[in-house]
């Protein structure tokens, strides 16, 4: 299974180098395949297989849009406590399909099922039968679309006969390309860690650079680890963690119909069972997986469609983190904000407006607002040693800081977004050309 590097040499990233991106291998329990099933009509990779060969626990969230996607649906019918394939393919949303695109994945899931379970036959001492119910699905691309299920069908035969039971750094990165769309970089992330003196993987890869705008996990995301974990303890350790990476970012204010974060443990590990989140020895887990998602979460906001500038924008001293969250992402979805940082303003006006306008009290008498570390407003006016010149210096790096401190209470919140630029435009003008 060799790279197809027409999506890796596509790439509109400056920065799209092998060099850039951490070195995932190996993690046992885990095969994946990845072809052309033809979709953009060009040989680009477009279909993605991971296959558990002994089955994987599992969690998801999924978005929280009234529109679903039909995978999505699939994907919560499904009542196995096992998984044994994740199927992904690009450039088809399959939402708003109806009976088609779900009848399609049905099809498509007795043919993977099957293919498979004759591959357990080969390869296993105990074959396992796999069934329909043991496959789940991610689509992404155009809504409203036929789902294409003859081209997809006609490749599960050679999704299957390429399966790699060892992955390494060019695997990766293959999956990973083979699942963006407008995407201009992979993105790739990885972290260890010791659960009760066993060492454990955690990889992960994920796509996502418009329609972006937290309501569960936005974008795609899938997570893998050999860690042997329930998936009770896989649900609510990724719930906990997903507030504050993938429920944390926004590009564009939209959110998809397709949006699911998922994460699957092999076992093979084999570290002690874990029966409570609270277990001490689940700590470095907790954190390093927490790492992984923000990792890919800020992948996904930096690639942001036409972006130029990655913005963190930090609420500080409020009420609730309800609140802070409230205003973050007044700030952070502001078209107004969004546009004067593309355009290296220093704006703050802006800013104020978006505070202003969400919704929770502030205490206009302490109000500070800091670009960089510059302080902009401080005790509800414009400070006096505020300098235009040296904020519009600042405003020329790529990485932009905003800090709001609102003085009504001590819970705070984080959110990462991305400017508008004149490319987002034609990026979405152009976007099924």
């Amino acid at each position: 299974m060799g790279i197809n590097l027409s999506n890796f040499l596509t790439s509109k990233s400056k920065n799209a180098r092998m060099i850039d991106f951490q070195d995932l291998d190996h993690l046992d329990g885990l095969s994946i395949s990845v072809v052309s099933a033809n979709l953009y009509n060009d040989n680009r990779d477009d279909l993605s297989m991971f296959y558990f060969r002994d089955g994987a626990n599992y969690a998801s969230v999924y978005t929280q849009s009234k529109i679903v996607s039909e995978n999505i649906k699939w994907n919560l019918n499904q009542n196995s406590k096992k998984i044994y394939s994740l199927i992904v393919n690009t450039r088809n949303a399959n939402s708003f399909t109806g009976k088609q695109g779900y009848e399609s994945l049905q099809k498509i899931s007795e043919i993977v099922s099957s293919e498979l379970t004759k591959k357990q036959e080969q390869d296993e001492d105990i074959p396992k039968k796999i069934t329909s119910k043991d496959i789940i699905f991610g689509c992404t691309g155009t809504i409203g679309e036929s789902y294409p299920y003859k081209k997809i069908s006609a490749q599960i035969t050679n999704l299957v006969n390429k399966i790699k039971y060892t992955q390494n750094k060019f695997i990766w990165m293959k999956a990973a390309l083979g699942i963006m769309t407008t995407d201009t970089m992979p993105k790739l992330a990885m972290e260890e860690c010791i659960i009760a003196n066993k060492k454990i993987k955690i990889y992960g890869i994920a796509k996502g650079s418009g329609m972006i705008y937290p309501n569960m996990a936005t974008t795609l995301a899938y997570v893998f680890t050999d860690a042997n974990l329930s998936n009770d303890i896989l649900s609510k350790l990724l719930k906990k963690n997903i507030s504050t990476t993938f429920n944390a970012i926004t590009c564009d204010g939209d959110t998809s119909t397709n949006d699911m974060a998922t994460i699957f443990a092999t076992g093979k590990a084999d570290n002690a069972q874990i029966k409570n989140i609270n277990d001490k020895k689940l700590q470095n887990f907790d954190k390093a997986l927490n790492k992984v998602l923000l990792n890919l979460a800020k992948r996904v906001v930096s690639d942001g469609e036409g972006s130029s500038k990655f913005v963190t924008v930090n609420v500080k001293k409020c009420k609730s983190e309800i609140d802070a969250k409230q205003i973050a992402f007044s700030i952070a979805n502001s078209p107004l904000v969004k546009t004067a940082i593309a355009g290296e303003d220093p704006n703050w006006g802006r800013i104020i407006m978006a505070i202003g306008k969400a919704g929770p009290k502030i205490n206009l008498k302490k109000l500070l607002i800091k670009i960089g570390n510059l302080k902009i407003i401080q005790d509800g006016k414009l400070h006096q040693s505020y300098d235009e010149k040296r904020t519009s210096a600042y405003m020329k790096n790529q990485n932009i800081d905003l800090d709001i401190e609102i003085f009504t209470g001590k819970k705070s919140f984080t959110a990462y977004t991305m400017d508008f630029t004149k490319k987002y435009i034609d990026i979405n003008t152009d976007y099924r050309s």
